[in-house]
């Protein structure tokens, strides 16, 4: 499971004119999912990225928490985080997973994150998609579950 976690001052998410999520202050996540995820990399993944310290405190430094300054977050699905672009010119997909182990994770990853007490807004899984962000800093990491597995 791959995430790209953007620190943001706003974000939203429309699909067919209409917004259907939006946030102020907190993270848009672009989510990504491949075959073998279960759902102990949701659980795992929920709670790295809700407790990530990179806004900053009164110093200047990166050492407060969404909880620390009741952020917000917008979830979104992004098979292509699993593009494979080593060969050709067109990107591969054979890594993300199918929608039938896809949606049911994503579903659970926004579950856990409102479960938490966090306010989360979310895309619609396979739609197209326009996303707006005003990225904050710019802050973006890149979260993968695989490197856990390896420590």
């Amino acid at each position: 499971m791959r995430a790209v976690v953007q620190r943001v001052s706003h974000s939203s998410v429309t699909v067919n004119g209409e917004i259907i999520g939006k946030i102020g202050k907190g993270f848009m996540v672009l989510l990504g999912i491949t075959h073998s995820d279960t759902e102990k990399d949701v659980e795992w993944l929920v709670n790295k990225v809700n407790s990530l310290r990179i806004f900053e405190d009164e110093a200047g430094k990166m050492n407060l928490g969404l909880s620390d300054i009741q952020g917000e977050i917008l979830v979104i699905s992004q098979f292509t985080l699993y593009g494979d672009c080593i060969k050709g010119r067109r990107p591969g997909f054979i890594d993300a997973a199918r929608p039938e182990v896809a949606i049911p994770l994503y579903e659970k990853y926004i579950e856990l994150t409102r479960n938490q007490g966090i306010k989360t807004e979310c895309g619609k899984f396979g739609a197209d998609m326009k996303v707006e962000l005003l990225n904050d800093g710019p802050v973006t990491l890149i979260i993968d579950t695989k490197d856990v597995k390896k420590l």
